[in-house]
């Protein structure tokens, strides 16, 4: 898929089969994650964890399912692939690791539209719900980092339409050219 189409197609996935995906698409979605800017090139300050257990997600989805108070709700849509980004705080309190962070997602997250996969960007998960020491050292992150965004990936249970950037609203999100 170009990368143009591969734009204008991500979606946000929240119904996926139960399929895993292929461990060589794991890998392009992490070297896609690694391919981002980070600022300062603090590329140290930041870490990229696949979790495919199943028993491990099935605690995190029960936490989140409890945690949510609907026993119906399950916070990452039961994809078969989690993708925990998580980034060491700066000393000085600056959140620039927010927006590595993001970088990282969002590559990731084209990378998986690219595949035919679909994904969904979760932040409530990390940062909304009250994590256990217990299911964060699931995770094995070094203590000093904290996981700030989760990118749920499988194989979309839907077919994805297609669509091109022209299809897109021209005022989607405004846009003003200074010349």
């Amino acid at each position: 898929m170009d990368f143009f189409t591969a734009i204008a197609m991500r979606r946000s996935t929240r119904i996926f089969t139960p399929e895993q995906i292929k461990d060589e698409d794991l890998t392009l979605i992490l070297k896609a994650g690694q391919a981002a800017p980070v600022g300062h090139s603090d590329f140290a300050g930041v870490r990229i964890t696949a979790l495919q257990n199943p028993d491990i997600l099935k605690a995190w989805d029960q936490h989140c399912t409890a945690a949510s108070g609907n026993p119906n709700y399950h916070m990452f849509y039961q994809a078969p692939t989690l993708i925990f980004v998580a980034a060491k705080p700066k000393a000085d309190g600056q959140p620039v690791y927010v927006a590595d962070v993001a970088c990282i997602m969002e590559n990731m997250h084209l990378a998986a539209t690219a595949l035919g996969l679909g994904s969904v960007y979760l932040w409530a998960m990390v940062n909304r719900v009250p994590l256990t020491e217990e299911l964060l050292h699931t995770l094995q992150l070094p203590p000093e980092f904290k996981p700030v965004s989760v990118l749920a990936v499988g194989h979309p249970k839907l077919p994805v339409s297609a669509r091109t950037l022209a299809e897109l609203k021209p005022d989607r999100i405004a846009a003003t050219i200074l010349k």
